[in-house]
């Protein structure tokens, strides 16, 4: 019996190109700072086009649990710049955006795959009770470019890939 056996490395190409993209992440650093009294900061991310236009939060970590007279969400002011650029506008906690605020440590956040092409800046910025204020900025490309920076004090590096 004679069977034809199909190579199939033209066939692992193919299905290559066939499947999807995967989306880019952000890389935020969360520095340990040495303190008398530390407080875990609120840390927010979030696009801007380049050309103008709607920033678009793609995270929000605060005190998720605070309530009372002075909840969590009454601090996110002082995230200054994202909230001029529309968080005051943004109702928390929003599904699949909020959460709690994080120890020290690299975290990888999903970036929206709906995004159209094009340039944009992901912006991160942080603020801390009893510490300081910090806003870094990464040029990206999207679909694929990618950048990277870093803070001084209250954020490491942010990098996108």
């Amino acid at each position: 019996m004679n069977k034809k056996v199909l190579p199939a490395l033209p066939l692992l190409v193919a299905g290559t190109f066939a499947a999807p993209a995967s989306a880019a992440t952000v890389s935020v650093t969360v520095p340990k700072v040495n303190v008398a009294e530390y407080h875990k900061p609120y840390v927010v991310g979030w696009l801007e086009p380049t050309a103008g236009g709607e920033a678009r939060t793609v995270f929000v970590w605060y005190d998720l649990k605070k309530g009372g007279r002075e909840p969590g969400t009454k601090w996110l002011a002082d995230l200054r710049t994202w909230w001029r650029k529309g968080g005051r506008s943004l109702k928390v906690p929003a599904d699949g955006l909020s959460g709690a605020t994080r120890a020290p440590g690299t975290y990888k956040i999903p970036i929206p795959a709906n995004l159209p092409a094009g340039d944009y800046v992901f912006k991160v910025e942080a603020a801390r009770e009893t510490g300081g204020r910090e806003l870094v900025s990464v040029p990206i490309k999207l679909p694929r470019g990618g950048g990277s920076a870093s803070g001084k004090t209250e954020l490491g590096a942010v990098t996108v890939r």
